[in-house]
C-alpha cells in the first residue's frame, strides 16, 4: 500500500511530482482499489480507451497545481525532469535507452513520423498485413506521390506469418511496418523472428505497439527494432493525448524530423540562434512544448507498470484470457483469436451463436459490462487491475442475454 499512497501524494513546491526514484514494489490487489471505475462496472475494454487510477489523475494535479500557482516559473525544472526521470522510467519499462525516447501525442504521430521522415526513393515499397488498423494504413498509402508502393501480406487465420512477410521482401522493399498484436483479433506477432527477418534482408522494422505495451512485457533489447509508436491511452491507462516514439539510436539517423521546431535543437533560450542542429537523441522529434500535465500522468501510469513487474502484469492478464477463452466456449461461444501459446495477447474475440455483436454489445452495456465489436466479434481486453469474478459476471450475462 505504500507505493500507492506515494503515487497518489499531492504536489510537491517544485512542480516535478513525487520523486520516489526507487519504484517500490506494488501488487495487483491494491493497485485494483485505485480504479474508480471497478466499482461500478466490469470494464473489458482496455484495448480501446483504459481508465484512469487515482495517481494518474493525482500526478496530472501536481502539474496543473504547480502551472496555477507558479506560471512558468519551473519551466527548466519540467524540461528536464521530463527528459531524463520520465523518459528513463519509459526506457526502463522497454529495455530502452533514455536517449531513444520520444513523446508523443498518440500512436499514429510515430508511425507518421517515420512514413514522412524516411528518405524514400522512387520504387520503393513498404510491407504491411491486410489485418492492420487505419493508422498504419493512410501513411503509408500517402506515399504514394512519391513513388513508394505497398506490397500487401494476406493474413492466414488472423495470423501474420513471417514466412509470409519473407516471400513479400523484394529489392526494394524498405521497411515492414506491423502491429506488434493485432486490435482486431489480439494475434501475437513473433517479433523474435520478425526482427530476425528484417536484420538478415536489410530491412527496417517499424511497429505500432499500442496494444502490447502495458499487457505484456516488452524489452527492445532482445530484438532489432528500429522504431517503434505507443499511445498512452489505451493498456498503459495512461491520459488520451499522450505516448511515446522509441526509435533505435543506431536508426536515429535514418529519420528526417517531418515537424521541426525550437524543441527540435537543443538551444535553451537562445532563440535566436538559427542554426538548425538537431537534438542529439529522439527529442529531436519532438517540435515544440510537449503535453506536460498529461505526460506527468503518463509517468504516474509507467510507475505503477515497473512497480508490478511487466512479466507480472503479463501473466496476469494471459491468465484472464485464457480463463475467459475457456469459459465462452463452454457457454457455447466461438473463440476466433488465435490461442497459441506464443501468440495469445491480452486481446480475445469471440462470437455468439445466432447474436449480432453490436446488439450484445449495446445489451452488456446496459448491465455494466464494457466491450468492443471488431469484425462482427466481440472483443474483450482485459487489463491488470481486472479479475476472475469480472470474466464470470460477462459470461453469466451472456447466458442469460442469450440462452443456448
Amino acid at each position: 500500500m505504500g507505493g500507492i499512497a506515494a503515487l497518489s501524494r499531492p504536489g510537491t513546491t517544485t512542480g516535478v511530482a513525487p520523486a520516489e526514484e526507487d519504484i517500490k514494489p506494488l501488487d495487483i490487489a491494491s493497485v485494483a482499489r485505485e480504479f474508480p471505475i471497478k466499482a461500478k462496472r466490469s470494464y473489458l475494454n482496455n484495448a480501446s480507451i483504459g481508465p484512469l487510477s487515482n495517481p494518474v489523475i493525482a500526478a496530472m494535479e501536481v502539474f496543473l497545481h504547480d502551472v496555477r500557482d507558479r506560471g512558468r516559473n519551473n519551466y527548466p525544472n519540467w524540461c528536464s525532469y521530463a527528459d531524463n526521470k520520465i523518459k528513463g522510467r519509459i526506457a526502463r519499462l522497454i529495455g530502452a535507452r533514455t536517449n531513444e525516447i520520444a513523446f508523443v501525442k498518440n500512436t499514429t504521430e510515430g508511425l507518421v513520423t517515420v512514413a514522412n521522415g524516411l528518405d524514400w526513393r522512387d520504387g520503393d515499397n513498404v510491407i504491411i498485413a491486410d489485418i492492420e488498423y487505419p493508422s498504419n494504413v493512410y501513411c503509408w498509402m500517402r506515399l504514394a506521390k512519391r513513388g513508394v508502393s505497398i506490397r500487401w501480406v494476406k493474413s492466414e487465420g488472423g495470423r501474420v506469418t513471417v514466412d509470409a512477410l519473407a516471400e513479400a521482401i523484394d529489392s526494394k522493399t524498405r521497411l515492414i511496418s506491423l502491429s506488434a498484436v493485432q486490435f482486431s483479433n489480439g494475434y501475437r506477432q513473433d517479433l523474435a523472428l520478425t526482427s530476425e527477418l528484417c536484420a538478415k534482408r536489410g530491412v527496417q522494422l517499424n511497429l505500432d505497439a499500442i496494444q502490447w505495451v502495458g499487457a505484456l512485457e516488452m524489452d527492445v533489447s532482445r530484438y532489432h527494432i528500429d522504431f517503434m509508436a505507443v499511445g498512452g491511452q489505451k493498456w498503459l491507462l495512461a491520459p488520451i493525448g499522450t505516448g511515446f516514439f522509441y526509435c533505435n539510436q543506431d536508426s536515429l539517423d535514418c529519420l528526417d524530423p517531418p515537424s521541426v521546431g525550437y524543441h527540435s535543437v537543443d538551444k535553451g533560450e537562445a532563440h535566436m540562434d538559427y542554426e538548425l542542429a538537431y537534438r542529439p537523441d529522439a527529442g529531436r522529434f519532438e517540435e515544440a512544448l510537449v503535453n506536460f500535465p498529461g505526460i506527468w500522468g503518463l509517468d504516474a501510469a509507467v510507475k505503477i507498470l515497473l512497480g508490478l513487474g511487466s512479466g507480472h502484469v503479463e501473466r496476469h492478464v494471459l491468465d484472464l484470457t485464457e480463463f475467459a477463452a475457456e469459459r465462452l466456449k463452454r457457454a457455447g461461444c466461438e473463440v476466433v483469436s488465435p490461442i497459441g501459446e506464443r501468440e495469445r495477447s491480452g486481446i480475445l474475440s469471440f462470437r455468439l451463436p445466432h447474436a449480432d455483436a453490436e446488439t450484445a454489445a449495446e445489451q452488456l452495456r446496459a448491465r455494466g459490462i464494457d466491450v468492443a465489436v471488431r469484425g462482427n466479434a466481440l472483443r474483450i481486453s482485459p487489463s491488470y487491475y481486472n479479475d476472475r469474478p469480472e470474466i464470470e459476471h460477462l459470461v453469466q450475462e451472456l447466458s442469460a442475454l442469450h440462452p443456448r
